[in-house]
């Protein structure tokens, strides 16, 4: 976006006091190429500033002209062009002087409204320095030129035969002046290098970057071209210049050139940021000036790599990467690749294809610090010989830094590491050297950034959704949204406190809702049909005065990765309460998607104050129906939810209901008041805020709810799937002795566990309610002695650690365990079951749950 893009659209009032000595109507014609023109940085009145002036005015009035022939006002166009042109032709930097005034008053107005400028046109400017400085380093060195050559100077350039004539005294000072203009303009080469390595660091949190070096490439290359030049001028006029100055101006000059190549020796790209060892992974690096300075080579250099720790990459930071690796931090194959020019596309890089970490070698932690906080980076180094100064240069450069695991589950702790490095580290920094602290707007960003990256969505979080999060991260539910505005929030915070009430840190259960909405939500967020960030209590509030079937979608509190719907459900009494289902999990929702569950919910009628049908018309799936290609009938899942007002009543004596509920745990049932200390203000009072139905499982089993065809159930009475309650209870009849095939019982906990289902929670049942149906599972012990005898239920995954790892990541996961499960907490939702001959069970293992 351009400075005119948004001046244009500005009232013209406010620009009055700007136009009195420039037409506006001509201001209005030329548009944004006014602002790409470097009027702010032709500064004083020598021959170079003059000829630019001229220049510009010249391209200008042809603009102008070009511009008349196609507009309907060419006569009075066309009269306010001979009018500049008289004006301005004998004094060119006048002109400068009015429009670098009309493009100051035009920014300080920009600034007024919106506080900043557009990105585009700082980046912009700063090109137009980089290219004046660099004019003004090309006249500086035929100036020098025309000193040395004295009355000889060539007539086409009759301005620098005028400035040859003086004394040879001069000599010294245009070179003196022409290489302070030189480090000047260094400066500014390594500045923009190092502005790219950032954005390729926050690229890695999901923001816009600029990948393309060839533009940076261009600047290197012309910077070392005018540095051979006047090298060049310098040694031929070493007479001139005398004995003392000489070695002087060349150590100088070829401190630039080294800095020049050691800074454009770049990380193209990455390795990954959490690498797991015994993985292959990518990386390549770009020699900027390859192409221009080691086209003499007559072998390829080779270009190393090699793990470092924190501590060893810091040492070669305060030498400049002047030392050189004393160890390896790590055992990398296939690190060592030759450093190849391409004459097409211009490029000088070596490409490591195929490397692999084999293994890695821990350092010692400081505190409390665990494995997945351990930082270490890529080193990738080369030497160069450059020809034309007999400079040899060794290159070293660091990848971003990098987490490397052992176990797929220390990724989520990884990626945390990365995240915060990535977002808050500052430019050209000690290496790895973080705050500990940063304000809460920033890590608003940094979240922001990361979901709509992740999620590959549009529609990032609102103010709403911070708030929500700023209160789940301080645990604080009284302060008001410009309360959190002025607060900063840690590193413990953010990933190494647990959660108040639960059992994962805030980044594991953010990173849940990145992982689910990515895989599942995707077009229900980028729709906004997904309020998601959104408190319980909050939502009660929402629906307490919606009619029956009001419903909203949100992201389970308390449940790693998890949707639930809530819905208020109004009685013919007038009474009302507000339920939750189940939350539904990534594969929950890869067996039947969000919307088609929400379609089989007849009780579910508005998404707030949208129709149902009308809001997820566009996400229901096709049913199909009749018989497919091979004459089968087809079949289809259907989700229902039995709340209590649905439940049948227990029938008559000696009798049992059709469908009994699944066994469930006698639970105290939480008060009211239990809740009343972490309800929001905003939060009315019951009954649109029940008191939630605990529910529980027994240990170790899952609760299976079965729904047959109704056609069925009447073949069926008996609880019994094998005996008919006559049967079943006639006494003349041979009793089994072995338990595996009597009658099965109804369930009793006390079977099963001993003491009071309430002495499951410590000091009984927790006030604050939770947001989890399922049980958390038990810390992972694993056993090595004696060998298990029954078949195992649980398995790890595939990319388990290799038999060479085991004992470091043994000793790693007890060092970073899981934190210890709280007790099992108990919530308000309300389960869901399939229908059609479909039982449902969720037998994954999720962080914390079973």
């Amino acid at each position: 976006m351009s400075l005119w893009s948004i001046v244009s659209h500005m009232p013209p009032e406010e620009f009055s006091g700007l136009f009195t000595e420039f037409p506006r109507s001509l201001r209005c014609v030329l548009a944004d190429w006014l602002e790409n023109q470097p009027w702010e940085f032709v500064n004083g009145s020598d021959a170079f500033c003059t000829s630019v002036a001229s220049g510009m005015l010249s391209a200008m009035l042809e603009k102008l002209r070009s511009a008349a022939s196609s507009n309907g006002q060419q006569c009075q166009i066309l009269q306010q062009v001979n009018g500049i042109e008289n004006m301005y032709r004998r004094d060119p930097l006048r002109l400068v002087s009015v429009l670098r005034a009309i493009l100051d008053g035009e920014k300080a107005a920009v600034l007024k409204r919106d506080h900043h400028l557009p990105l585009s046109f700082h980046r912009r400017q700063e090109e137009l320095k980089f290219n004046m400085g660099l004019q003004r380093l090309q006249h500086r060195v035929r100036q020098i030129q025309a000193q040395r050559d004295g009355p000889t100077a060539s007539l086409q350039e009759p301005q620098l035969k005028t400035e040859a004539k003086a004394s040879e005294s001069e000599l010294s000072t245009l070179v003196l002046e022409a290489v302070k203009e030189l480090e000047a303009a260094k400066q500014q080469v390594l500045k923009r290098i190092q502005i790219w390595k950032r954005q390729q660091q926050l690229a890695g949190n999901g923001a816009q970057f600029e990948e393309n070096l060839a533009p940076l490439q261009k600047r290197c290359e012309n910077l070392v071209e005018v540095h051979f030049q006047l090298h060049q001028q310098v040694m031929g006029a070493s007479a001139e210049l005398g004995a003392e100055l000489v070695p002087r101006l060349q150590e100088r000059l070829n401190e630039v050139l080294s800095s020049l190549v050691r800074s454009s020796f770049l990380v193209e790209k990455q390795p990954p940021q959490v690498l797991k060892t015994q993985t292959k992974f990518q990386a390549s690096v770009r020699f900027l000036l390859g192409p221009q300075l080691l086209k003499a080579s007559a072998k390829p250099y080779m270009v190393r790599a090699e793990m470092v720790t924190e501590k060893q990459a810091r040492e070669l930071a305060l030498s400049a990467y002047g030392s050189t690796l004393s160890e390896s931090t790590g055992e990398i194959m296939h690190n060592v690749v030759a450093l190849e020019t391409n004459p097409t596309s211009g490029t000088c890089c070596a490409n490591f294809k195929n490397v692999l970490l084999k293994k890695i070698k821990r350092c010692e932690r400081k505190g409390s610090e665990s494995v997945t906080e351990e930082k270490c980076a890529v080193l990738f180094s080369t030497s160069v010989a450059l020809t034309a100064n007999n400079l040899s240069i060794h290159l070293q450069v660091l990848s971003l830094p990098i987490v490397v695991i052992v176990h797929g589950n220390q990724d989520n702790n990884a990626k945390a590491t990365v995240l915060w490095d990535n977002a808050f580290s500052e430019i050209d920094r000690v290496p790895f050297v973080v705050a500990e602290r940063v304000p809460w707007d920033k890590m608003c960003d940094t979240l922001n950034l990361k979901f709509m990256a992740e999620v590959q969505t549009t529609k990032g979080l609102l103010k709403e959704h911070y708030f929500f999060l700023a209160q789940k991260i301080f645990n604080d539910y009284s302060a008001s949204l410009e309360d959190f505005q002025s607060r900063s929030v840690s590193w413990a915070q953010f990933n190494k406190e647990i959660l108040p009430g639960r059992g994962f840190t805030f980044w594991q259960w953010f990173d849940g809702v990145l992982d689910l909405t990515k895989r599942c939500l995707k077009s229900y967020w980028s729709d906004r049909l997904i309020i998601g960030f959104i408190s319980k209590q909050y939502v009660c509030k929402l629906l307490s005065t919606e009619p029956d079937g009001t419903f909203l979608l949100r992201f389970s509190d308390s449940e790693i990765g998890g949707v639930t719907i809530a819905h208020i459900i109004r009685g013919k009494d007038g009474s009302s309460q507000v339920e939750n289902i189940q939350p539904f999990s990534a594969k929950d929702l890869s067996i039947r998607s969000l919307g088609d569950r929400i379609r089989d919910l007849g009780q579910l009628r508005n998404l707030y104050h949208t129709p149902k049908d009308q809001a997820f018309g566009s996400h229901y799936n096709k049913e199909q129906t009749g018989k497919d290609g091979r004459g089968y009938v087809s079949t289809a899942i259907k989700m229902t939810v039995e709340s209590e007002r649905d439940q049948h009543p227990q029938g008559a004596a000696g009798t049992l209901p059709e469908a009994p509920p699944a066994p469930m745990f006698n639970l105290p049932m939480l008060q009211p008041e239990g809740l009343q200390p972490v309800l929001s203000p905003m939060c009315p009072p019951a009954p649109f805020c029940p008191p939630p139905v605990p529910t529980g499982y027994p240990t170790g089993e899952s609760s299976v709810n079965m729904m047959v065809a109704n056609n069925l159930r009447s073949s069926f009475p008996s609880t019994s799937p094998m005996l008919s309650p006559s049967l079943a209870m006639d006494q003349s009849l041979p009793r089994c002795e072995d338990l595996a095939f009597r009658n099965p019982l109804p369930f009793m906990p006390n079977q099963y566990m001993t003491g009071e289902a309430s002495q499951m929670l410590s000091g009984g049942p927790s006030p604050e309610p939770r947001d989890e149906e399922m049980l958390e599972l038990a810390p992972l012990t694993l056993m090595a002695d004696p060998p298990l005898q029954s078949t195992q239920r649980w398995l790890p995954s595939m990319d388990q650690a290799p038999c060479s790892d085991l004992d470091q990541f043994l000793q790693e996961m007890s060092v970073e365990g899981p934190p210890s499960c709280p007790p099992p907490q108990h919530s308000g939702y309300r389960a869901s079951c399939w229908g059609l001959g479909e039982s449902r069970w969720d037998d994954s293992i999720r962080p914390g749950h079973a």
